[in-house]
């Protein structure tokens, strides 16, 4: 099988040559390995908002994070990894595009990342070129046009990571606004050391809102467990494993109503784009805290705006943004950025944004790479040997 893996960033080597030791080993559980580490099916977090209807897994619905990525560079020679056992991957930093698509001829699979764009018109050309498989390295799939790649006979998949990362990144941003650390290290900048304006709020003393209670936010319940928080949690379709992490059921409005944070986790959806709007945020506490490390389009960027401008809102707290496609993940030092949104946001003490980086820890991106490798040998063993294709 060969395989062509575009978009292979320098913190990506170390897991693809581990990955490929095995395979190239002769590892005889290979199969059912890739099975186990790529197909299960992986619990998610479904979407919330008008119009939801049914159950969506983080790892099959479109909203995809961009992966993290130095700005790859064109032209760059491709680095080929062979193995033993018929399967043998190029691998290049480029993304995937209509301008060098050609690249593919001759291979069974590609694997991509966040950046490259499979439109119907690429999609066109890799079934053209005899692809038959296509990976992601992302839990969405909003950068494929899916359908299309099904009535080409392409077969898809994406993949999926443990929840702890995302969970962990969510907490912390919980604790960086509640104990105003922002202001704080702005002040130490310039030997400002006095306290006036820094009283920060206990998590454990407040009520936390989960917004979708998939696998990562019944990993924040946990946590927040540990503060002693109260939790209440809203979701279509409550499930009895959240329940265990101890989230207490409540309706949306309910959720606005009681909650002194709140924190999303919901895959974006038509639905439930721009679900925090002026109508919710007038539901919520005054002075409530908003987390949001799932998809920035799940917010309404002028009404969270004002409602920061007048105090509705005592802190917000994204790790994503509408819009941040060329600006995170890069180096823009000397750039003019053109998202006033993002520029605006930022400059208030209590806003703190971070550039998608929740996903961002060692598990995880090992977990990538070996489940988008592992993926479309899965997939090449015959229909339905992936219950996680999308």
């Amino acid at each position: 099988m060969n395989i062509k893996l575009y978009e292979l960033r320098e913190d990506e080597k170390p897991a693809l040559a581990e990955v490929m030791a095995r395979v190239g080993a002769g590892d005889a559980q290979m199969a059912s390995d890739a099975r186990m580490a790529v197909g299960v099916r992986v619990a998610g977090d479904v979407p919330v908002g008008a119009g939801a209807a049914s159950r969506v897994d983080d790892a099959a619905k479109p909203g995809a994070a961009p992966q993290a990525s130095d700005a790859p560079k064109r032209g760059a020679a491709p680095q080929a990894c062979a193995a033993p056992s018929d399967i043998t991957i190029d691998t290049v930093p480029d993304e995937l595009g209509l301008e060098n698509v050609a690249s593919a001829q001759g291979f069974d699979a590609v694997v991509i990342s966040g950046r490259s764009a499979m439109t119907a018109e690429v999609l066109d050309r890799l079934a053209e070129l005899g692809v038959k498989y296509l990976a992601t390295r992302t839990v969405g799939v909003d950068h494929i046009d899916v359908a299309h790649a099904h009535e080409l006979g392409l077969r898809v998949c994406n993949t999926g990571y443990p929840p702890e990362g995302v969970a962990e990144f969510a907490a912390m941003l919980m604790l960086i606004v509640l104990r105003r650390y922002k202001p704080t290290l702005w002040r130490q900048q310039v030997n400002d050391y006095s306290l006036g304006g820094l009283e920060g709020r206990e998590l454990g003393r407040l009520t936390v809102g989960i917004v979708g209670t998939g696998r990562i936010g019944q990993q924040v319940a946990r946590i927040l467990g540990g503060f002693g928080s109260k939790v209440l949690g809203y979701d279509p379709y409550p499930s009895d494993a959240a329940r265990a992490a101890g989230i207490e059921y409540v309706p949306l409005e309910e959720l606005y109503r009681r909650s002194d944070v709140v924190t999303l986790h919901v895959p974006l959806t038509e639905e439930n784009r721009g679900m925090i709007d002026a109508e919710a945020i007038n539901q919520m506490r005054d002075g409530v805290v908003l987390v949001n490390v799932s998809r920035g389009e799940l917010i309404d960027v002028a009404a969270v705006t004002s409602a920061i401008e007048f105090e509705k809102i005592g802190a917000l707290a994204m790790d994503v943004f509408a819009d941040e496609v060329g600006i995170y993940h890069e180096s823009r030092v000397n750039d003019i950025i053109r998202n006033r949104d993002m520029a605006y946001l930022r400059q208030f003490p209590n806003v703190v944004l971070t550039p998608h980086m929740a996903f961002y820890t060692d598990t995880n991106v090992n977990s990538m790479v070996e489940q988008g490798v592992r993926g479309v040998i899965a997939m090449a063993e015959g229909p339905g040997s992936w219950a996680s294709e999308v």
